[in-house]
């Protein structure tokens, strides 16, 4: 890894996957407020069905990680996915749109949902961090994109603010943050195995735009944490 941090080779090791991500057509529809009602729609459709399975998954982080300094940020914010602005958006953007809370998953939203909680279950911290580390990261990278001023319609703008800002920046910077200190006491095969985890699920949030945008493209192959 020379000097780079872990997340940074991380990150450098999934390119061109990470960068057609932070950049997909779809999220910067989004950022500039063109997004199509429909495909809107049924991206929160789907992106709301993560919302028991993530945060089962911040649970499992504050139970898995390795210090008392570490579990603090992860039940804060665990407070904040159950019970504040994230959930309340949800509910506010798909009574807008005409969209429902609880509709069939999208095959690469099953995907994804597999992933989570199989690293939830295996209760290994690294891989644990690694997953959440891509799902917050990816979004503050496409959210940062967008430009001054935001879009005025609510569902475009209110979506950007929650993964963008000094909060969420903060909150991204611990999850790489604890993926480098990890990552500094790691042989290569556990290097290895960590990258797998966030290979498939830089995958998986690629699949998962282009599922909004009606592309559907959900990676084929099966994944499993061991």
């Amino acid at each position: 890894m020379s000097e780079q941090t872990f997340s940074e080779w991380l990150r450098q090791q999934c390119e061109p996957e990470w960068t057609a991500v932070v950049t997909h057509p779809f999220a910067m529809a989004i950022n500039d407020g063109s997004a199509a009602d429909d495909d809107l729609r049924r991206y929160l459709e789907q992106d709301f069905q993560f919302v028991d399975s993530f945060t089962a998954l911040l649970g499992a982080a504050v139970a898995a990680a390795d210090t008392f300094e570490a579990r603090v940020p992860y039940g804060t914010f665990l407070g904040q996915v159950a019970t504040t602005e994230e959930k309340t958006y949800f509910h506010r953007a798909l009574a807008e749109l005409g969209g429902r809370t609880e509709v069939p998953l999208e095959p690469v939203t099953a995907a994804f949902r597999r992933l989570m909680d199989e690293v939830r279950v295996s209760q290994d911290y690294p891989l644990i961090a690694a997953v959440l580390c891509v799902a917050e990261w990816c979004y503050l990278g496409w959210a940062s994109r967008a430009a001054q001023p935001l879009p005025e319609r609510f569902v475009h703008r209110e979506w950007i603010e929650l993964h963008e800002g000094p909060g969420f920046r903060a909150w991204v910077a611990f999850l790489r943050g604890e993926l480098d200190r990890l990552g500094a006491g790691m042989g290569e095969e556990r290097r290895q195995e960590v990258l797998n985890v966030f290979r498939r699920a830089v995958e998986l949030e690629r699949a998962f735009f282009d599922m909004a945008a009606g592309q559907l493209r959900t990676p084929a192959r099966s994944f499993n944490v061991r």
